[in-house]
């Protein structure tokens, strides 16, 4: 066999390969309205009910990672940043909170001790 013919032949297997394989992946892969009809009927209510939720999250880290873009940090950086300011809000009301709650308890302690007569 000549040069030719085998490069043919590699060139031909590369583009069966390089274009095939995924035609194929395309082909066999459900959508996403046919994973749905396979649910049973309680994973379809459930779905449905669950679907604005889900919807709603994400539309919410999209906002998130565009506010995150706007910085000159890159965004792995800037989310980092924010959480640490959540974390640290979140002990901060927390904080808050068990103040409220201490004070709360010795109000009740002063109130709840009447004195003998």
């Amino acid at each position: 066999m000549s040069r030719a013919g085998l490069y043919f032949r590699m060139l031909a297997a590369g583009v069966v390969l390089c274009i095939g394989g995924p035609a194929l992946v395309y082909y066999v892969t459900p959508t996403e309205e046919e994973l749905f009809k396979r649910y049973n009927p309680e994973l379809q209510k459930r779905s449905l009910e669950n679907r604005e939720g889900r919807q709603q999250d994400f539309n919410n880290f999209v906002n998130q990672l565009k506010e995150y873009s706007k910085s000159n940090k890159p965004i792995w950086e800037a989310a980092a940043e924010d959480e640490e300011r959540r974390k640290i809000a979140t002990a901060e009301e927390q904080r808050r909170r068990e103040e409220e709650i201490q004070r709360r308890r010795e109000e009740i302690r002063r109130h709840s001790v009447t004195p003998e007569k």
